[in-house]
């Protein structure tokens, strides 16, 4: 199984591919639909991880492969400038999830 990365900048596409990831860098809406479009019909791809700005883009497309299948997961990453979600977003998450405070 592979995994594959959506990014908006190289330097997140170049992090990944020294620890033997593929990846893209796009930045218009139809570019992300056209790659994740071939990703879902390849076999080998079990995980696509995408910048948290990429994936705005293609928010809608992201939550129905979540919801409708088992694989490939997809995981949202900060890039370069950070999370946009906040510091402390895991451990909501985390909070939220299983109802654990750490």
């Amino acid at each position: 199984m592979k995994a594959f990365l959506i990014s908006d900048n190289v330097d997140s596409l170049v992090g990944l591919k020294i620890a033997g990831i593929r990846g893209s860098v796009v930045h218009k809406r139809e570019e992300v639909l056209e790659i994740l479009e071939n990703l879902l019909k390849d076999k080998e791809i079990s995980t696509i991880i995408i910048t948290e700005k990429i994936a705005e883009l293609v928010s809608e497309e992201l939550s129905e492969i979540k919801l409708s299948k088992l694989l490939p997961l997809v995981v949202e990453i900060p890039d370069r400038h950070g999370s946009k979600r906040g510091e402390d977003h895991l451990l909501n998450y985390v909070k939220e999830a299983i109802g654990l405070k750490l």
